[in-house]
């Protein structure tokens, strides 16, 4: 989708907000990057770079809120809401006097449906998200000419030795899904049991160990940064923290099975 389409859609929205709740003095949505995508008519500059400056205070310690959803700050003339939604963050700025779980309900049930709406609208994701699919016919033609080049200025390497430089397969794991969520949660990044890791490490020893595919029993991959679980009642579950985004693109959700492949560099 076009991005200035999706920023007027999600600006109208926002607008809506406002008018549904009259004292949200300041609503907008900034990307994982910290830009602005969107900002109701009322929100000025000076608002949003007030609140750049508190959501870089907020980002500086990630590790300590990174397990809940949404904070609120209180600040000297209102309040401060920062949601995590999808792939953006929404802001939302209210008086003292505001009803928060008012307002809590409609930005969290009329963002996140327009969203929705947006995603199914939005191209696929990019070739750089999902596994690389060569074409053979060129694999064959270079390896040849490679082969060719070896056997003239390489001398022959006894068999012994090309077992060894070959790595083993990678191996295939099944974890059961769980979502994950978070403030400041990336949304291309999953989570799995650190003993996992460490086993991918010792067998690939030296080598790059930061990304996964993950396939569904469907057909449906995607290749995904992937890190320790951080929550301790998860570990040794068996189980693969997947962001809602990743979910849609292959069309899981909680409790199903996907197999992971670590992608070895």
């Amino acid at each position: 989708m076009d991005k200035d389409v999706y920023s007027f859609a999600l600006t109208h929205t926002l607008d809506e907000v406002r008018k549904i709740c009259p004292d949200i003095k300041s609503v907008f949505a900034l990307s994982e990057n910290s830009e602005l995508i969107a900002k109701d008519e009322n929100t000025s500059e000076k608002t949003v770079s007030q609140a750049l400056e508190l959501f870089k205070e907020i980002s500086e310690k990630a590790e300590t809120v990174g397990g809940v959803e949404d904070i609120t700050v209180q600040g000297v003339n209102g309040r401060v809401n920062i949601a995590r939604m999808e792939e953006i963050y929404l802001f939302t700025v209210t008086s003292d006097k505001a009803d928060l779980n008012y307002v809590r309900t409609v930005t969290h049930v009329l963002v996140p449906t327009v969203l929705k709406v947006l995603q199914k609208i939005t191209p696929a994701p990019s070739a750089s998200s999902l596994p690389k699919i060569e074409d053979e016919t060129e694999n064959s033609t270079a390896e040849n000419v490679e082969e060719s080049e070896m056997e003239r200025h390489v001398e022959p390497v006894r068999s012994e030795e090309r077992l060894e430089s070959i790595p083993p397969e990678a191996p295939v794991t099944q974890f059961i899904v769980e979502d994950m969520k978070g403030l400041l949660t990336p949304s291309d990044i999953v989570r799995i049991d650190s003993s996992i890791m460490e086993q991918w490490n010792e067998l690939y020893e030296g080598r790059n160990m930061e990304e996964a595919d993950i396939e569904t029993f469907g057909g449906k991959s995607v290749r995904c940064k992937v890190k320790p679980i951080k929550d301790v009642k998860l570990e040794g579950q068996g189980k693969i923290q997947i962001p809602g985004r990743v979910q849609d693109i292959l069309e899981i959700r909680k409790g199903e099975l996907v197999r992971v492949k670590p992608v070895v560099e």
